[in-house]
């Protein structure tokens, strides 16, 4: 298994099956066993740093806290290490994980999303600020009189960026050039937004997180978060 999500399990699963073949057990009213007296010969200490290895792993991807099916996870174990056919292949297993793994992070941020779509529902009923079918929330801070780009074009922008809480994570301002790029290489809400533009206008962006930076967010825009930018359009460069 190429996938870190299939060897990080199989490492764990390899670590507790030895651990289950040489249990520990805490004998009534005699002193505690200390750790160190359970690593007698130095494969007892190989399979305690695979185990160390293995958990670290688990935890870094988000695994620390599964409740596993033993039985189901030993025979995995034993099926690899006996050289049988999975009962899962690569692709399934993958797509089984990664699925697991996106409601595990949809969990840990429901907070932020719930934040953004009440800031949302109350956003839509101020004066000037326009829904659109996607949730994508914009008001007119200048209307232009140039061309509007097309999702084909190339853009050229200033443009900040803040979270919900006012904290700014970029901004072209700061560094004294504006972004060129095109219309459909960013995310889903600018390249909605700024068809609605028309060069010379300044539009103030809502965008929810599902067509933002999505569950997993990006730098430091966390997961869940809707974004809110102002935009100004400066220029379109037409597809040739």
């Amino acid at each position: 298994m190429k996938n870190i999500f299939l060897s990080a399990i199989l490492l764990v699963a390899t670590s507790v099956l030895i651990a289950q073949t040489k249990p520990v057990t805490k004998p009534v009213n005699k002193p505690v066993t200390t750790p160190v007296n359970i690593l007698k010969t130095a494969n007892d200490s190989v399979s305690y740093v695979m185990g160390e290895i293995a958990a670290y792993n688990l935890i870094q991807q988000g695994l620390g806290d599964v409740k596993m099916n033993n039985a189901i996870f030993l025979k995995a174990v034993n099926d690899i290490l006996a050289k049988k056919k999975p009962l899962l292949d690569d692709a399934t297993a993958n797509a089984c994980m990664g699925s697991y793994m996106e409601k595990i992070q949809t969990d840990k941020i429901k907070p932020t999303i719930e934040e953004g779509r009440k800031f949302l529902a109350q956003n839509k009923l101020k004066s000037g600020v326009k829904t659109t079918a996607s949730g994508l929330q914009y008001e007119v801070i200048k209307e232009g009189t140039g061309i509007k780009p097309t999702a084909i074009d190339t853009f050229v922008a200033h443009y900040r960026g803040t979270l919900l809480n006012g904290t700014e994570f970029d901004a072209s301002y700061n560094r004294g050039q504006p972004l060129t790029l095109g219309v459909s290489q960013v995310i889903r809400g600018w390249t909605e937004g700024l068809q609605l533009m028309p060069v010379g206008s300044k539009y103030k962006f809502y965008i929810p997180y599902d067509i933002a930076y999505g569950a997993m967010g990006q730098g430091q825009i966390p997961g869940g978060a809707m974004l809110i930018f102002e935009v100004e359009l400066l220029d379109v460069k037409k597809k040739q």
